[in-house]
């Protein structure tokens, strides 16, 4: 994956911890499938189990790959299954002003882009796309960017990443695929450098 072209998705709320994203009572499996459909279930479905059509999951198109949420994203427990939930629904990037640090990790092994930018390009994000939720967001991971030049709107910052992670993402491998390709190195190294 290299590039992100999606609506978004708008969820202007800080300290959206790991329970809100995917609640305790969902953590009975270890596949990473079906999480999707209980993604924020506590804030998406009413006590009866019907939807909560105010919700922001309701109020923008259901296949928005890119969520923009409020300030220190994805605090709380460690759990990874915030990142399956969230991959599992079809979201390949988040936009926030700050991530917890190992939710973002979870994110990037789970193939979904954290974006940091400051707190006044994030309100101007959710601004734009508030007002015209069909507007598209362009990401091009190589580059570092996040863009919107659509009717009259500009919009435009680059994003830090990690290396090695933007590496797997956009030649999707996986850590233990990447280890293995270098062994050979891992193995010369090992023995120049035996204790």
């Amino acid at each position: 994956m290299k590039k992100i072209e999606s609506t978004g998705i708008v969820l202007d709320a800080d300290n959206i911890d790991t329970d809100q994203i995917i609640p305790a009572k969902f953590l009975k499996s270890t596949l990473r499938e079906g999480f999707g459909e209980h993604l924020f279930a506590n804030w998406r479905y009413k006590e009866n189990g019907e939807p909560n059509t105010d919700f922001a999951l309701y109020r923008y198109e259901r296949n928005s790959a890119v969520l923009i949420a409020g300030n220190n994203f994805g605090c709380g427990s460690s759990r990874e299954h915030a990142a399956w939930a969230i991959s599992d629904y079809g979201i390949r990037a988040v936009i926030s002003s700050q991530f917890a640090d190992i939710f973002k990790g979870n994110a990037l092994n789970n193939d979904i882009i954290p974006i940091e930018l400051s707190e006044d390009e994030v309100k101007l994000l959710m601004r734009i796309v508030e007002r015209n939720p069909q507007i598209k967001i362009h990401i091009d991971i190589e580059k570092q960017s996040v863009r919107i030049n659509e009717s009259g709107v500009e919009f435009f910052q680059t994003f830090q990443i990690d290396q090695l992670k933007k590496k797997f993402i956009m030649e999707d491998i996986k850590d233990l695929e990447y280890m293995l390709s270098i062994k050979s190195d891992i193995e010369a190294f090992e023995q120049t450098h035996v204790l």
